[in-house]
Parts: C-alpha cells; structure tokens; sequence
C-alpha cells in the first residue's frame, strides 16, 4: 500500500476513429433540434431564420467551446465579461450537461464560409 491507496482500477475505452463523424454528428444534431426546442430563434437567428438582433452566423469560429458553454449556463456572467449591451439579457439555462454539450457542438459547427 502506498500513499493510503490500497489497488486502483482504470477502465479505458477505446473509439473507433472511424465514429468520430458520426458521433459529432449525432451530437450536433441534437444541438440543432435543442436550439428549435428552448426557442433559441425568439432572440437568435442563423442564415435567415430567427432574430436577426441576434445573429449567430459564424459564432463557431469567433468562440471558444468554453465561452459557447458559458454563454448557455451563466449568461449573466458573460454579459458581464463581454460588455454585452443587448436587451433583454439571455438568461441561464439549467439544462442536462449532454444537452448543454450538444448545443456547444451545434453553435462551435456555426463556422465562417
């Protein structure tokens, strides 16, 4: 026994790299349906659907996957980061973490053409 610790079990999964496609597929799929589900269009919009107020055309390569998350779980506090002057302020979203990161998939597939 070392350092108090008696035997230590790892499990490691392997993926097929050839899934990978799928899966980020799959995953952003869900985020777009999520976005149509919580009516993110009322005050967003991508192409030409949705609020323009609110564009979102392209947000995949002006954010990180990390400030696309925060902006879905504590808006208040990036409003407050980025000295975002838009009315009405978003508001947190308490959704599951599989859900938050599909949305974070979908908005980070959001890509400049």
């Amino acid at each position: 026994m070392q350092n108090g610790i008696r035997g230590t079990r790892v499990a490691l999964f392997t993926v097929d790299p050839a899934q990978l496609p799928d899966f980020r597929r799959r995953r952003e799929e869900r985020g777009e349906q999520l976005y149509a589900e919580q009516k993110c269009a009322l005050c967003h919009s991508i192409g030409d659907k949705g609020n323009k107020k609110g564009l979102l055309d392209g947000v995949g390569s002006k954010l990180s996957n990390d400030d696309l998350r925060q902006w879905i779980v504590d808006a208040k506090k990036m409003t407050a980061k980025t000295y975002a002057t838009r009315e009405p302020d978003m508001k947190n979203y308490a959704l599951p973490k599989d859900d938050v990161d599909a949305l974070v998939a979908y908005m980070a597939s959001l890509k400049k053409k």
